[in-house]
């Protein structure tokens, strides 16, 4: 069994060596097989250097073109059972990977979605029109897909290899996450969420357009759940 972990990354030379370097410490706690692959979305600044000092498979595109983009590469050099993805930001804790790897490992749930907002115990340090962006898109993609989650747009999630083969992924930008949401509900598997810590990023500028990138979410769910899987 092989877990591949998957990081997207852009401009986040701050923060992407201590990423690299706890999820590798989590997943030889874990004493499962994984391989790490960091897919850089042209950089400008000393990511990829920084990146090159581990012992990871590093990938870049030749130009800038998103997170999706920069997924989806990654999803194609993947070889393990499961895949996992995390931001390279900083925001999500890889030292509650495991959380997430449990009811996928123990076959309870195809997609494991870490919910910023499940159970949440303490406030959630984002901003308030992320916060209210994500509530419209649960709600209609609960009306389109029929299923119900408190974090569709968490990018803090692990997923049978299975189910990621039949989707045949479209997405370039922020939209990815809705899709492979949307189409993993519309083909009748078994979507969960685990509740998660999050830090809103301390380094860097975030790259989300929030009206350009809520509109290609909306239209992101409206055409997964319209295409054939």
């Amino acid at each position: 069994m092989l877990i591949s972990v998957i990081i997207p990354l852009y401009n986040e030379e701050q923060t992407i060596g201590n990423i690299i370097e706890r999820v590798q410490t989590t997943m030889k706690h874990t004493g499962l097989k994984y391989e790490i692959i960091v897919v850089d979305d042209c950089s400008f600044d000393n990511s990829c250097m920084v990146a090159k000092k581990y012992p990871v498979q590093l990938y870049s595109l030749s130009v800038h073109v998103g997170k999706g983009a920069g997924l989806r590469a990654g999803f194609a050099k993947a070889k393990g059972d499961f895949i996992v993805t995390i931001d390279s930001d900083g925001s999500h804790l890889p030292e509650e990977l495991p959380r997430l790897l449990y009811p996928v490992l123990n076959n309870k749930a195809d997609l494991v979605i870490g919910s910023r907002y499940l159970l949440q115990q303490k406030k959630v340090t984002a901003k308030k029109l992320n916060v209210f962006g994500v509530k419209i898109f649960n709600s209609i993609i609960q009306m389109f897909a029929g299923v119900y989650v408190t974090d569709s747009q968490s990018g803090y999630r692990v997923m049978k290899k299975e189910v990621l083969d039949i989707q045949h992924l479209k997405s370039c930008g922020y939209e990815i996450e809705t899709e492979m949401l949307v189409k993993t509900a519309k083909s009748h598997y078994r979507v969960f969420e685990v509740p998660i810590s999050f830090e809103q990023r301390t380094y860097g500028v975030s790259g989300i357009d929030y009206l350009h990138d809520f509109f290609r979410i909306f239209v992101s769910i409206i055409s997964a759940r319209l295409r054939r899987v």
